[in-house]
């Protein structure tokens, strides 16, 4: 079969369930789980597999206090020290099944940048027309708090982007998404599927991690799901608590299902899916309509612009509420933009000198969001 045409999945696992108490890996759990992949990559199915679990382990061979997150040094080192435990565990019980593991470590900077992103695509392709699974984490030992993905959530979206995956498998301490805290006064409502990541869904989430162990929530895993609704991903969260998690999930389906948005084209979906921007411009309520209509930033909706931004940086684009509504490549740097806001477009080559392009930014390098 054609790498291209297998179904690819994607397949994250917390430090909560990789670790456990003792901050020994669970080896018994981890076994039945990757049994479960197994079966779907002699199946047919391609799976990539994104993993937390190396600072815990690090931290714990290190006797670093507070997991190895008292500070950046400390989760830097124990990174560094637990990647190379947490790839030879998987490498084994992988190669089990007589699967050959393959480690890629990414940051946040190898996703945001156009030409990594694609030389990490090029890299994913590769690894999957072999037939190897795809061990990814984030490269700890080097990311900053400043520029880092944080959690393995929104990461395991964007390396399925990157993919072409069709579904993103979240497995959590959790069977999926409540309306409020389970266990709190009110008993929460499980929510089975949701269409769209909207305010009232992400208004359920609660951002902390329960373990202590890794650093994502129920915020995250929304986060992560908006970033594969856009690029016409499915995404579950599911309970990992259980054996063989995988076929559980399969034979009960149950778990809270965020369906696939109609996918938009794959330079659309990579900045949909971005963390970061180098601006933001402020548009008015006329400007927030036309884009949501189809049509480009023009200099005469905009109410003013933040950051110092070149031509062709991505941008936020905010109503006046200051909510995000789009992202997109600028077409003009903060400096020229500056002059042009609220201006009409017969009026720009004489503010700029020179001929004006066709918009601030344009709807064919635009995704709302």
């Amino acid at each position: 079969m054609n790498a291209a045409k297998r179904e690819t999945i994607v397949v994250k696992i917390g430090s909560s369930l990789l670790i456990g108490e003792d901050g020994q890996p669970r080896r018994a759990w981890l076994q039945t789980l990757v049994s479960d992949i197994a079966k779907r990559h002699q199946a047919g199915e391609n799976v990539i597999i994104v993993s937390s679990g190396s600072i815990a382990l690090g931290a714990r061979k290190l006797g670093l206090e507070r997991g190895g997150r008292a500070c950046l040094a400390d989760a830097q080192a124990a990174a560094s020290v637990g990647q190379i435990a947490l790839s030879s565990l998987w490498s084994e019980l992988l190669a089990q099944h007589q699967i050959t593991a393959a480690q890629m470590l990414l940051t946040l900077d190898d996703m945001e940048d156009r030409k990594r992103y694609l030389n990490a695509t090029a890299t994913l392709e590769t690894l999957l027309e072999h037939r190897a699974v795809a061990v990814i984490n984030e490269n700890d030992s080097v990311a900053t708090d400043e520029i880092r993905f944080g959690d393995n959530d929104r990461l395991a979206a964007r390396v399925a982007q990157a993919a072409a995956a069709n579904r993103v498998l979240l497995l959590s301490d959790i069977d999926g998404l409540y309306d409020r805290r389970p266990g709190s006064e009110t008993n929460g409502q499980f929510i089975g599927v949701v269409q769209t990541v909207d305010a009232s869904i992400m208004a359920m989430a609660d951002g902390s991690s329960s373990s202590g162990l890794g650093s994502g929530g129920m915020t995250s895993k929304l986060e992560a799901a908006k970033i594969a609704n856009l690029a016409g991903i499915e995404l579950s969260i599911i309970s990992g608590r259980e054996d063989h998690p995988l076929e559980r999930y399969a034979l009960t389906n149950v778990g809270t299902l965020f369906k696939a948005g109609d996918g938009a084209n794959a330079r659309k979906a990579w900045l949909g899916g971005r963390l970061t921007s180098a601006g933001t411009i402020i548009v008015d309520a006329g400007a927030a309509e036309a884009l949501q209509s189809g049509g480009s930033l023009l200099a005469a909706g905009i109410i003013s612009i933040d950051g110092q931004f070149e031509r062709s940086d991505v941008v936020e684009i905010k109503n006046s509420d200051g909510r995000t509504i789009a992202r997109g490549l600028a077409e003009y740097d903060a400096l020229d933009c500056a002059k042009i806001i609220g201006h009409r477009s017969s009026e720009l080559e004489a503010l700029l000198g020179y001929a004006p392009r066709s918009a601030v930014v344009h709807r064919n390098q635009m995704v709302m969001v």
